[in-house]
C-alpha cells in the first residue's frame, strides 16, 4: 500500500508536484498533519489518510477539519480523479473517534457532532471529478461513510478487508450518510441487515451486494482504481425489486417488517439504536439531523441514554482486552489439539479457519470425523467460496498418532474432565514438544496445580479455557496457575489475538472467573424449575431483563455435565438440582446430545410459550451472578472490577447495555 509520501505515479514512473497554481488555503496541503494530497502526470490525484500520531485512522474533529481544507484545495485545481487511501498498513478507517464521544455536553455538542462528518461527506459526494476509495483492511463506521460518500470502490480481497456500519454496537446510529447512501446500492433488505445487526462483510460480499464496483488482489489494486477513474463508469443500477424498496411507501413497509424481526432478539428499552435507525430510514431517508431533537431518532436523545454509554463502555472494554495480546511477538503457525470432541473439535476448526495449520489428535478415525464433518459445516458457512474451504480444510489434519505435537508451536488439550488422564497426556506431551512451544489446557473446572503435577516443568502450563460454542462466543480466558510462568501470559494472549478472540488472564482458582460467575446463575434458574416453574418461563424472566439468551437454555448450551461438575467444585456441600440430575443420568447432557431440559432435534430449543413471569424472578436470577462477582474481585481472580465486567459479558453473555454485573449494580444503588 502506498504511503502518505508516495509522489511517484506507477503510469509515468516520474515525480510531480502538486500544482500550485492557485492561492493557498488557510490550511494547505503542506501544514496538514493527517491528510496528503499528491498528483500524478496524468491528471489523477491521491488523498492519503494517515492519523499522526496513531497507529489506526479514526475520523476525529481534527481530521474531518483538514478533509474539508483538502477538499477546497482540490476544488481549486480539480484533478482528472481522486483516490482516497489510507496511509497505515492495518486497514483504511476504524470510524469515528470514540474519545470524542465523552465530550459531548449538551445538544449542541452533540448536533454538531453529527454536522461535521454529514456536511464534509455530502460535499465530497458532491465533488465534480471522479472519486474513488481504495479499501484494504477494515473500513468500518465513519471511514465505511466516507467511503459509500465516494463515487466508486474498490476493495481488496484479504482476509482482513472487512466493511460495516457497526454503530448500533455502540447504541448510537450512522449519522454521517450511511443510512442514505446504503440503501441505494444494495437495496433496503441487505443494507437494513447491515445497518441493523452492525456486521461486517468481506470483500467478495462487498462486491456481489453492489457495495464495491471491483474486488481485487492486493497486486493490481492501484491500477484497478487508476483503471476505473479513468474509465468512469456509470454508477451500477439495482434490480427493479430492489429499486422498489427505496420508494417512500415501500421502505414503510420494510421497516415495519425489520421492526419485527428486531423486536425478537432487542428489545426497544434495551436497545433504543435499531428502533431508531428504521426511523430515520423510513422517515428522513437517513439524515440523522432530520430528526426533531426530542425525538427517540435524534442523536442528542441516543447519546441521552444509559444504553449508549453502558455501551461505549463495552467496546472500551473490548479494546482492552485486544490490547493484552499486544505484547511481544509470538505467532504460531501450527497448533495441535488432543481431544476431538466437542470442544477439542471446535478449537481446531476455528484455528483452521484462521488461517493456521491444525493437527486434531484423539485415539481413532471414527472419533474425528464428527469433528472433520462440523469444521467443514463451519467452513462452508463462513468462507463461502470453494477455493477457500479448500484451502481451510487442507489446513486441518486429522493425527491419530499425534505426530504433530513435535512440530506445534500451540498444544491444547481438550479431553474430557478427568484429572489422571489430563495429568498422564500432558507428561507425555511434554516430552515430545517443542522447548518454546506453549503448552495449554482447556479445563473448564480443574486446578491447573493438579494438572501440572506430572509435568517435569510445571511451570510450562497454562490454561486458555475457550467457550461453547467456540465460533461464537469470543472469550478466551487465560488461567495462571501458581507455578505458571508470568512470561507466558503475553504469548498465550497474543495466540488468543491471533485466532481473533479475546483473552482474558485469570487465576488459576475454581471456576476461574466465567464459570464461577455463572454457576450461581445457573442453579438458581434450575432451582426455579424444580421448583415449579417451566424453564421457558424462566428463561423469559432472564430476557426481559436483556439477557441474551435465557440461563436454561444456556445451561443446555454448556453441557448439563460441565455445569454439575462445575457446581460442584464450587460448592460441595450443595445438592445439584434434581431435575438437572434426573436429565444426566438419561444421558441427556442438553445441546450437545440433542436434548437437555429442552429438545434440540431440530437444531434449535422446542420451547412453549413462557407465560406470566412472577414478579421478581429475574433479580432472583441475576443477583447470585452479582454477589459472585463481587467475590470473584475481591479474591483477585482477575485484576479489576472492569475485567470482571468485560469477561462477564463476553463470556457469559450478561446484558451488554447495563455495562456489566458490577457496573450494573453500582448504577442499581
Amino acid at each position: 500500500m502506498s504511503t502518505a509520501a508516495t509522489t511517484v505515479s506507477p503510469a509515468a514512473g516520474t515525480a510531480v508536484p502538486a500544482r500550485k497554481n492557485h492561492p493557498a488555503h488557510p490550511r494547505s496541503e503542506a501544514t496538514m498533519q493527517h491528510w496528503k494530497i499528491t498528483r500524478e502526470a496524468d491528471g489523477l490525484a491521491r488523498l492519503t489518510f494517515d492519523k499522526a500520531g496513531a497507529t489506526t485512522n479514526t475520523l476525529s474533529a481534527a481530521a474531518l477539519v483538514e478533509l474539508d481544507a483538502a477538499l477546497d484545495e482540490l476544488d481549486r485545481d480539480p484533478p482528472a480523479g481522486l483516490v482516497i487511501a489510507s496511509g497505515k498498513a492495518n486497514g483504511f478507517i476504524a470510524g469515528a473517534d470514540i474519545d470524542e464521544f465523552g465530550e459531548v455536553r449538551n445538544d449542541a455538542d452533540a448536533i454538531a457532532l453529527v454536522k461535521r462528518g454529514w456536511d464534509t461527506f455530502n460535499r465530497l459526494a458532491a465533488v465534480r471529478y471522479p472519486t474513488l476509495a481504495l479499501v484494504r483492511g477494515f473500513c468500518l463506521g465513519g471511514g465505511m461513510e466516507l467511503a459509500l460518500a465516494c463515487r466508486y470502490r474498490v476493495v481488496v480481497d484479504e482476509p482482513s478487508t472487512r466493511l460495516g456500519l457497526p454503530e448500533v454496537m455502540l447504541g448510537i446510529v450512522p449519522g454521517w450518510g450511511g443510512i442514505t447512501r446504503l440503501p441505494r446500492l444494495t437495496g433496503a433488505p441487505a443494507a437494513l441487515d447491515l445497518l441493523l445487526t452492525g456486521k461486517t462483510v468481506d470483500a467478495r460480499r462487498a462486491k456481489r451486494l453492489g457495495i464495491a464496483d471491483e474486488c481485487v488482489p492486493a497486486r493490481i489494486m492501484e491500477n484497478t482504481a487508476r483503471g476505473v477513474l479513468k474509465a468512469k463508469p456509470a454508477p451500477r443500477a439495482l434490480k427493479m425489486a430492489q429499486s422498489l424498496t427505496l420508494n417512500p411507501l415501500v421502505r414503510k413497509f420494510v421497516a415495519a417488517q425489520a421492526a419485527k424481526q428486531v423486536a425478537k432478539r432487542a428489545r426497544r428499552e434495551h436497545y433504543p439504536a435499531p428502533y431508531a435507525i428504521l426511523e430515520l430510514f423510513a422517515r428522513y431517508d437517513g439524515n440523522a439531523l432530520a430528526a426533531p431533537a426530542s425525538g427517540p431518532a435524534s442523536i442528542t436523545a441516543l447519546l441521552k441514554t444509559p444504553t449508549a454509554g453502558n455501551l461505549i463502555r463495552v467496546f472500551r472494554l473490548q479494546e482492552r482486552l485486544k490490547s493484552l495480546g499486544k505484547d511481544g511477538d509470538f505467532k504460531a503457525a501450527h497448533v495441535h489439539v488432543v481431544g476431538a470432541g466437542t470442544m477439542g473439535g471446535d478449537i481446531a476448526a476455528w484455528c483452521a479457519l484462521r488461517g493456521l495449520t491444525v493437527t486434531l489428535q484423539d485415539q481413532n478415525a471414527e472419533r474425528l470425523a464428527p469433528a472433520m464433518a462440523r469444521a467443514a459445516k463451519l467452513f462452508a458457512q463462513r468462507l463461502k467460496d470453494a477455493r477457500r474451504v479448500r484451502d481451510a480444510t487442507d489446513r486441518l489434519i486429522p493425527d491419530v498418532a499425534g505426530a504433530g505435537v513435535a512440530r506445534a508451536d500451540v498444544v491444547i488439550e481438550a479431553i474430557f474432565e478427568n484429572l489422571e488422564a489430563k495429568r498422564a497426556l500432558f507428561a507425555a506431551v511434554e516430552a515430545k514438544a517443542k522447548p518454546g512451544a506453549i503448552l495449554a489446557t482447556n479445563t473448564s473446572s480443574i486446578p491447573l496445580e493438579e494438572i501440572a503435577g506430572a509435568m517435569q516443568d510445571g511451570s510450562r502450563l497454562v490454561g486458555i479455557h475457550f467457550f461453547n460454542p467456540v465460533a461464537r462466543m469470543m472469550l478466551v480466558e487465560i488461567v495462571v496457575g501458581k507455578s505458571t510462568r508470568p512470561e507466558l501470559v503475553g504469548p498465550a494472549a497474543a495466540f488468543v489475538r491471533q485466532i481473533d478472540k479475546l483473552p482474558l488472564p485469570v487465576k488459576s482458582a475454581p471456576g476461574f472467573l466465567v464459570n464461577r460467575v455463572l454457576a450461581p446463575y445457573l442453579m438458581a434458574a434450575m432451582r426455579c424449575v424444580d421448583e415449579g416453574l417451566a424453564p421457558e418461563t424462566v428463561d423469559e424472566a432472564a430476557l426481559a431483563f436483556g439477557m441474551p439468551m435465557g440461563p436454561i437454555e444456556l445451561a443446555d448450551t454448556v453441557g448439563l455435565d460441565i455445569c454439575v461438575a462445575v457446581g460442584r467444585m464450587l460448592s460441595p456441600d450443595a445438592a445439584p438440582p434434581r431435575k438437572l440430575m434426573a436429565l444426566i443420568d438419561a444421558g441427556h447432557l442438553g445441546r450437545k446430545t440433542k436434548r437437555g431440559f429442552y429438545s434440540y432435534a431440530s437444531g434449535k430449543a422446542a420451547k412453549q410459550p413462557p407465560g406470566a413471569v412472577p414478579a421478581g424472578l429475574a433479580q432472583r436470577l441475576i443477583d447470585p451472578l452479582v454477589g459472585e462477582a463481587r467475590s470473584a474481585l475481591a479474591e483477585g481472580i482477575v485484576a479489576d472490577a472492569d475485567l470482571v465486567d468485560a469477561g462477564a459479558i463476553f463470556g457469559t453473555g450478561f446484558a451488554p447495555f447495563t455495562g456489566g454485573p458490577l457496573h450494573y449494580a453500582a448504577a442499581s444503588r
